[in-house]
């Protein structure tokens, strides 16, 4: 039905598929026809690149396997499109009538969705219930109108399990065609969608079945340290498109700044509805638009406030050593197991520090140098990087943050005398309601086996 709608003059000649395999955050693509717009920056990404056709604005998106660079000497085999997972970010204004055509290059069939646009029916891309799937080697074409402007998202409805827990995702940003009461112009505009995955240490692909239990928490299938900073100049206002596609909740956090959430996937959020904060929890299946002032210079931390989001490679059955002395046991072990090393005896932070050994094909779980030592973070973290004398649209990374004298905490050098008590109360606390207590001596369990059951 959705390939009935397109004359056979367009379906004669596809749009040239643009394949981008780099990891590294492209500068935004400036509108060479069509309406014009001030366009987005994709974290670790790019915008894919259209084509006008009468009147029609024509993109080409290639469902297919792809390798993606997680991190520095990580790579994962995920599918995505367009070389990349996520796929290419696709702009568009308000009022655009758009075409997307859609090769399948997957050993499965396939379909898009459109996660939040108003169109037809049948360009809704459910498998099954508006359409058939996308079988591998066929190309199926979707077109509609972009209808409202607005922060939105595009993934497969077939199979989804696999194909969204294997990279298959995208952003869509629909600019509004004039000034618009709710959306404001800003000087830098950032999209990113948060996706997770399960790839045991060592190996590549990604583990399909996983409910809950992911340690790879990542910004466009990238994780610290392989997750670019955000960079922008002192008094620019910033907006920050966030989408996610993981099985969790996500609070992210800004340092630094206050922000205000200006827009959902719904739309532009009223005026009367928005309040400061510096925390947002992002659901799942929500896009998220955040708008804040970089009116503080600095390198600021950015990152899921979930502590576990912000490590790699996690595993799930190690046990707390805290506290627990067990050099004599290490001592023997190690004679066996030269490599051998102990984890969390003083806490966690000793790993970042470390030269441990590592599989192939992973990462440390706590990485990442700061001008001040280890970072000790992984996983959904990044820097918002606020300079003075970056330049307007210049995106490339400045150095560390020189930090003006005497606003850097420090050691204490100074007098180490006895410091005062503090003054307490001598009250105990109580509980709210008495514990009641049987009358008696205290009760003793025994378990005693049935007859007919010695040895089980």
């Amino acid at each position: 039905m959705a390939a009935a709608s397109v004359s056979r003059v367009a379906m004669a000649a596809l749009p040239e598929p643009v394949i981008q395999t780099k990891p590294d955050t492209m500068a935004p693509l400036l509108p060479g026809s069509g309406r014009p717009y001030r366009p987005v920056v994709t974290l670790n990404g790019w915008t894919l690149p259209w084509r006008m056709n009468q009147g029609v604005k024509e993109f080409h998106l290639v469902a297919e396997p792809v390798v993606r660079e997680m991190a520095p000497g990580f790579k994962a085999h995920l599918w995505g499109y367009n070389g990349q997972s996520p796929g290419p970010t696709i702009e568009v204004v308000e009022g655009d009538r758009v075409r997307i055509f859609v090769t399948n290059r997957l050993p499965e069939h396939t379909s898009v969705h459109w996660h939040g646009q108003r169109l037809p029916n049948g360009m809704d891309g459910v498998t099954g219930l508006t359409q058939k799937g996308i079988e591998p080697g066929k190309t199926f074409v979707y077109e509609f109108v972009a209808r409202r402007p607005g922060t939105f998202m595009y993934h497969p409805h077939a199979d989804e399990m696999t194909q969204m827990a294997m990279g298959m995702m995208g952003f869509w940003v629909t600019h509004p065609k004039a000034p618009h009461p709710l959306i404001e112009e800003v000087d830098r505009d950032f999209v990113f969608l948060l996706n997770a995955y399960d790839i045991e240490p060592g190996s590549y692909t990604p583990k399909i079945m996983t409910m809950l239990d992911f340690n790879l928490w990542s910004w466009n299938s990238r994780i610290f340290p392989g997750i670019d900073s955000l960079n922008v100049r002192l008094g620019d206002k910033v907006r920050l498109r966030v989408g996610n596609l993981t099985m969790t909740n996500h609070p992210i956090h800004l340092h630094g700044h206050e922000f205000e959430v200006t827009g959902t996937d719904g739309g532009p959020t009223p005026k009367s509805a928005r309040w400061p904060e510096v925390t947002t929890d992002v659901a799942v299946g929500q896009m998220r638009q955040l708008e804040f002032l970089a009116d503080e210079e600095g390198d600021w931390a950015v990152h899921c406030h979930k502590s576990h989001h912000t490590m790699n490679a996690m595993g799930h059955a190690v046990p707390t050593m805290i506290g627990v002395d067990h050099r004599d046991v290490v001592r023997q072990i190690t004679s066996l197991v030269p490599d051998y090393m102990v984890m969390g005896e003083r806490g966690m932070a000793d790993m970042s520090e470390m030269e441990m050994p590592l599989p192939d094909n992973t990462v440390p779980m706590m990485t990442g140098q700061g001008p001040f030592g280890s970072v000790e973070m992984g996983g959904m973290f990044s820097v918002l990087k606020v300079r003075r004398d970056q330049k307007p649209g210049d995106y490339s990374r400045p150095e560390w943050f020189r930090h003006p004298a005497g606003t850097v905490a420090s050691e204490y050098t100074g007098a180490t005398g006895a410091m005062p008590s503090p003054a307490r109360s001598s009250a105990n606390g109580e509980n709210a309601m008495p514990m009641h207590k049987a009358p008696g001596k205290d009760a003793e369990v025994r378990v005693r086996k049935p007859k007919g059951h010695a040895g089980h």
